[in-house]
């Protein structure tokens, strides 16, 4: 094969590494925002107390609006679940996550709303939520042909291990990473 062929094969293999790493990032970005950006106070609510000086409590967003820190949360956790995931349940992922993105820029939006928030914090969760979803819109679509963790990780057929007689060579003449995998298993590589 020549070096040019390498290279066409190659190239959508990293292109579809790039993707993903893409796609994490503005999951994890986005969500890791908005969960910060919640945790802030939003409102300050001041009261008076006679004679002391007033009081002034604050309320973070999360107080305000519990449901929209949960979510971040789990936009949190699912955006590392990309990587783990390949094929169709990436897909399902990706959409999940676009939809909770949503959700979190919905809970930004109902901050904006209100009129005794301040704006900053509220906009922050917005901008979080959007990009949480834009990163799950991208999964959902082009996740399925993105390289999964890797075939090292799964479980091979014994088929290549039998001796031309039928028997089982030892692993060490089967190769360096069976012998290796041996002396994971606890077993002597040399014996068969």
């Amino acid at each position: 094969m020549s070096a040019s062929g390498t290279a066409a094969t190659g190239a959508p293999a990293a292109r579809g590494r790039r993707e993903l790493a893409y796609a994490v990032l503005l999951c994890l970005a986005g969500a890791g925002l908005a969960c910060w950006a919640v945790t802030r106070t939003w409102s300050v609510e001041v009261t008076t107390r006679g004679s002391l000086p007033p009081g002034r409590p604050g309320r973070t967003g999360a107080e305000l609006l519990p449901w929209v820190s949960a979510l971040a949360w789990v936009g949190l956790a699912g955006g590392g679940a990309l990587l783990a995931t390949g094929g169709r349940l990436r897909r399902v992922l990706g959409a999940l996550l676009a939809g909770i993105g949503l959700a979190v820029a919905l809970g930004g939006g109902i901050g904006l709303a209100e009129p005794e928030v301040s704006r900053h914090w509220p906009a922050l969760v917005l901008a979080g939520g959007l990009a949480l979803a834009a990163g799950g819109a991208f999964a959902a679509l082009r996740g399925g042909g993105w390289p999964a963790m890797g075939a090292r990780y799964e479980r091979r057929a014994a088929s290549s291990s039998a001796a031309p007689g039928g028997a089982e060579r030892p692993a060490v003449e089967r190769g360096a990473r069976d012998a290796w995998d041996a002396l994971d298993r606890g077993e002597d590589p040399t014996v068969s």
